[in-house]
């Protein structure tokens, strides 16, 4: 069976990057090995207990191993029978969400109270000697004894906050649990955690502030891509065990957006689109236009890797005003109101804004929640959630220098050495990775400038006309249908739509006109030489370029410059 499995890997690698790969170098490594691998050989630590939680993996979706001079033993596994992460997915589907929704639910849940539903949620699980614990997932469905499951068009009531708290809350007693005893069995002083259910900031962010351990880390990467990560770094402790990973200092590995000569190309291919200047100063110009109350898409060197902006593919806006959360939201981010913005802070400053536990003073990968000093909540708005609290990420002068500039500039004028960090992407795509990636979100959102390098770059007045030398295309991704119903009993019309290929739930209405333009479109062809073909239309149709316009700020359709 193996080695069928690894006859079909080494095909697709092939397939994919025309190299193929010895059988015997392809290796399997445990899921929750490889999470645990992740932490600890990045953490710095000699000795430290490491915890993974999931929803699952091989069976698993949990385990305990005490770590200690390079090596890993397993102290403790839990089934998916008790998985957490199912826990946690089953409660939040009355909520109106779904699996990978998990973050906003922690999110809500400061606004409820978690002592409403305190003693029903504890029918949820029970608690038993020696670090173990049963989740009852059969009582969960009693919580329609509470409410209705929400549908996700609906408002939230105070009803739902408060599940969200008592959810988030019973996450911390049971997780508290398993460290406590394991913690006193193993006399480990130190703790790392990795495993989707550690992408809690807010638990922690508990953690943290339990003084249980002397020093916390937690992968950054801690879902399932982390794997990937933990995997590679499993074999190369077992080829070349004397050779000790370096602890973890930044994630800036991705793509890097190329010489300022290549930047500046791709520009100008979009000259009739933008506006843009190198600057000498960059830093300082930007942080002038953020103090001015700008908000600027920041792209530098290369992207991050894991689920976090960290500076480097990130939106920038001043962190006090508070009125900054609703004109982000309406700007790109177009999410839900309650939903907090993170702060970048220069490191050294940290212990004057944030409650920080001895022995910690680095955070930088956004990853644990910190408590916001009371005297600094007023000041820092538009950074600082509804219990006080914020998903700090500390900014180094090494790791950093042009990100730490910036803020170092934004200190200088508004003695604020914060800035609001949120990823750079609108609400239907990943991280912007490329130049390309950047221009297209910059141009289909409402963002007042973007920084690429040192170009400082901006939009100019839209005109229609401008769409007609494009090359349009459909996203790769993307499906166009033609279907006829009836509409009576009587008489069929017939329907035009445009969805994704990996969801039939996920379908917006096209016009006529622009399904037709769709079919002759192949990436080459320019809008204007397909209107030629379908002479009816007109792109100065102010119907049809907002149709287009929508599909482009959805991801549906590639548009670029002839």
């Amino acid at each position: 069976m193996d080695r069928d499995i690894k006859s079909y890997i080494q095909r697709l690698i092939f397939e994919e990057f025309q190299y193929l790969f010895e059988l015997g170098k392809i290796v399997f490594v445990d899921h929750h090995l490889s999470h645990a691998v992740s932490a600890y050989s990045l953490s710095g630590f000699n000795s430290s207990l490491v915890l993974t939680i999931d929803g699952t993996g091989e069976g698993i979706s949990g385990t305990v191993w005490s770590g200690n001079a390079n090596r890993l033993e397993l102290l403790q596994s839990y089934s998916d029978s008790n998985s957490l992460g199912f826990y946690y997915k089953e409660v939040i589907r009355f909520l109106g969400y779904e699996m990978f929704d998990e973050y906003k639910v922690m999110g809500l849940a400061p606004y409820g109270d978690p002592r409403r539903y305190r003693r029903f949620f504890k029918k949820f699980y029970t608690l038993l000697p020696e670090g173990q614990y049963e989740i009852h997932f059969e009582n969960i469905y009693y919580l329609s004894n509470i409410l209705s499951p929400r549908k996700k068009s609906e408002p939230f009531a105070q009803v739902h906050k408060d599940v969200a708290a008592s959810l988030q809350e019973s996450l911390e007693v049971i997780v508290s649990h398993i460290l406590n005893y394991f913690k006193q069995k193993s006399g480990h002083q130190k703790l790392c955690l990795a495993g989707g259910v550690a992408q809690n900031c807010t638990l922690n962010g508990k953690i943290l502030y339990s003084n249980l351990f002397e020093e916390l880390f937690v992968q950054p990467a801690a879902h399932d891509a982390g794997c990937a990560l933990g995997a590679a770094l499993y074999i190369h402790d077992s080829v070349v065990p004397q050779e000790k990973t370096n602890k973890l200092e930044h994630l800036y590995w991705g793509s890097d957006i190329g010489e300022p000569e290549a930047i500046e190309k791709t520009l100008k291919e979009w000259s009739s689109w933008l506006e843009f200047k190198k600057e000498d100063h960059i830093e300082k110009k930007t942080a002038t236009l953020l103090s001015e109350g700008k908000v600027i898409g920041w792209v530098q060197g290369r992207s991050e890797f894991g689920p976090r902006a960290l500076g480097n593919r990130s939106i920038l806006a001043d962190p006090r005003p508070p009125e900054n959360r609703e004109v982000i939201n309406a700007m790109v981010k177009l999410r839900e109101g309650y939903r907090p913005f993170a702060p970048s802070v220069l490191e050294e400053y940290a212990p004057q804004f944030y409650e920080i536990p001895p022995g910690q003073n680095m955070f930088p990968h956004m990853i644990i929640v910190l408590r916001v000093k009371e005297e600094k909540r007023t000041l820092l708005g538009a950074v600082t959630h509804v219990d006080g609290s914020a998903r700090v990420q500390t900014v180094n002068r090494h790791t950093n220098p042009k990100y730490w500039g910036l803020i170092h500039a934004f200190k200088e004028l508004t003695d604020t050495p914060i800035l609001l960090n949120t990823s750079f992407n609108n609400n239907v795509e990943p991280i912007v990775d490329s130049v390309y990636d950047a221009i297209i979100c910059f141009l289909t959102t409402k963002i007042h400038f973007l920084v690429i390098g040192d170009f400082l770059i901006s939009k100019i007045e839209a005109d229609a006309k401008r769409f007609l030398p494009m090359r349009i295309s459909l996203s790769p991704y993307a499906t166009i249908t033609q279907s006829k119903r009836h509409v009576s009993e009587k008489s069929e019309s017939i329907f035009h739509e445009i969805g994704v290929v990996y969801s039939d739930k996920y379908t917006i209405p096209l016009s006529s006109e622009l399904y037709r333009i769709l079919l002759l479109s192949d990436g080459k062809r320019t809008l204007h030489s397909c209107l030629q073909e379908i002479s009816p239309c007109d792109v100065t149709n102010e119907e049809l370029v907002e149709e287009i316009q929508e599909l482009w700020s959805r991801r549906l359709i590639v548009l670029y410059p002839a």
